[in-house]
């Protein structure tokens, strides 16, 4: 079995089906008390169904401890970033602003801020996160960098990002395509907003239009 300390989390957003199983899995977690500190996002609802996870990204520099008056946000030594202490936080919300991910939470009825800690209790010893360990179709993965590699042989982890002239190295993976990744080792999120999706190499007719393939042979 990989030793925690060789086990990362991959995210592959392109695999991302909206089910929310994460979302609900991660209600189950103990330190939580039955809120979910996984967001499921959509991309752009207007054109797309297509949905991605979101969960901290556990920077090696984490602006939201930064900028925390209270010092009430710690990063433990193997590189997750924990929720606001309780004896310490003031809930002044600084780390939500701060955060390039838009991951921390204020609860105001609790007053005091929480978000994903990678299941720290079950990733420090080795077992699946809650949301890896339901997710069907491996959007999100934890692993060690040589599974994900035989997983996905088209696609390279990353995780270094580009936000303006700030560039932010996370212990989180995302995974993008192994020839974009040979030519930018790194995601530029303010160029990658303003990207035209690729047009689908299958072309999906709605329902009761005429087949496109009809007549094809296969």
């Amino acid at each position: 079995m990989p030793k925690p300390e060789q086990l990362h989390f991959f995210v592959d957003a392109s695999r991302c089906i909206g089910c929310q199983a994460c979302v609900q899995a991660c209600t189950e977690c103990d330190t939580h008390r039955g809120d979910s500190m996984i967001h499921l996002e959509f991309v752009d609802r207007a054109s797309s169904a297509q949905t991605v996870p979101v969960i901290c990204m556990h920077c090696e520099q984490p602006t939201c401890a930064e900028v925390c008056p209270a010092d009430a946000i710690k990063r433990t030594g193997d590189g997750v970033v924990q929720s606001a202490r309780k004896p310490r936080c003031i809930a002044c919300g600084n780390c939500v602003l701060a955060c390039p991910f838009g991951v921390p939470e204020v609860y105001e009825r609790r007053q005091i801020m929480m978000k994903c800690d990678m299941c720290y209790d079950r990733a420090s010893v080795g077992k699946t996160p809650m949301c890896a360990a339901v997710c069907p179709s491996q959007a999100l993965f934890f692993g060690t960098h040589e599974q994900i590699e035989q997983l996905r042989p088209r696609s390279s982890p990353i995780n270094r990002f580009q936000f303006g002239r700030q560039t932010i190295t996370t212990r989180v993976f995302t995974m993008v395509p192994a020839a974009r990744a040979a030519l930018q080792p790194w995601v530029d999120v303010a160029a990658a907003m303003d990207e035209t999706p690729r047009p689908r190499l299958i072309p999906l007719s709605p329902v009761g239009a005429a087949d496109p393939f009809a007549g094809v042979e296969v």
